[in-house]
């Protein structure tokens, strides 16, 4: 955990020395200065576009993260009651869901993204409505499992027998025992959302220019890979340090609430 706190504040102070100290518009068009390379007032270098490669790298952890927060808070939002309801519930409410689930998890998550993104078309407004609906199913499925489990044991018959409400009995004894494994799920999922995210706007289906996301970043500076390949790296080497901590904080939590491996995969 020390690692994830440590590299949060070193990006911060990047973030900070980027928009205090060096102030680069990130969209700023200067031919003039195009493909400079590392000095002190750029100090990754420029694109193809004059553009400060460190300023949009950073701009770009805001967007790519963000948008990847923004679907993963939704999907949650959404089927975390979903499951919950089921679950406790059973009945017809619970064999519609398990037809809606068994619809969605028929096909991979990045599948059924893709078809999503071109149907409703380029955009990553588009692209994070076709992530929500991909991955809520998973968050509904999961803590409807638990319910199912939990339910049976002895304190929910004892606060059933007791009189309380079924919904005090969902929110006060039940989702503590939820939250474990959707923090667990979410953590890992966050890394693979980010992923998608930048896939697809690499893509073309996601963000579009000028906007620094990162996989849009990867897919401007593709044509110059062979004569300035750093302007693929920066970008792809973020990816991969989000992707990296993301799995680690996921790591953490299994540990923390004693979650089995299982919810991981």
């Amino acid at each position: 955990m020390a690692l994830l706190f440590s590299m949060a504040a070193l990006l911060f102070a990047g973030i900070v020395y980027t928009f205090l100290v060096l102030n680069h518009d990130p969209s700023f068009v200067k031919l003039t200065e195009r493909l400079l390379p590392i000095s002190p007032e750029h100090p990754l270098g420029t694109d193809h576009l004059g553009r400060d490669v460190l300023t949009r790298l950073l701009l770009g952890s805001q967007l790519t993260v963000g948008y990847g927060l923004a679907a993963l808070f939704i999907a949650v939002i959404i089927g975390v009651p979903f499951g919950l309801l089921a679950g406790f519930k059973g009945g017809f409410a619970d064999r519609i869901f398990m037809r809606i689930a068994d619809v969605f998890l028929s096909f991979p998550d990045t599948l059924v993204a893709i078809v999503l993104s071109g149907l409703l078309g380029a955009g990553i407004e588009n692209l994070l409505l076709a992530i929500v609906l991909v991955k809520w199913v998973s968050y509904s499925r999961l803590v409807r499992s638990t319910v199912l489990t939990e339910r049976q044991k002895d304190y929910v018959m004892i606060a059933k027998i007791n009189g309380l409400r079924s919904s005090r009995i969902m929110i006060k004894h039940i989702f503590p025992h939820v939250i474990g494994n959707v923090l667990v799920l979410a953590s890992l999922d966050l890394g693979k959302i980010i992923l998608l995210i930048s896939a697809l706007s690499y893509i073309g289906l996601g963000a579009q220019p000028p906007a620094p996301e990162w996989g849009a970043m990867l897919n401007d500076a593709r044509p110059h890979f062979q004569s300035h390949p750093q302007l693929m790296i920066y970008p792809g080497l973020a990816i991969v340090f989000i992707v990296l901590m993301s799995n680690l904080l996921g790591d953490y939590f299994r540990d923390k609430f004693d979650v089995k491996k299982e919810v991981g995969n």
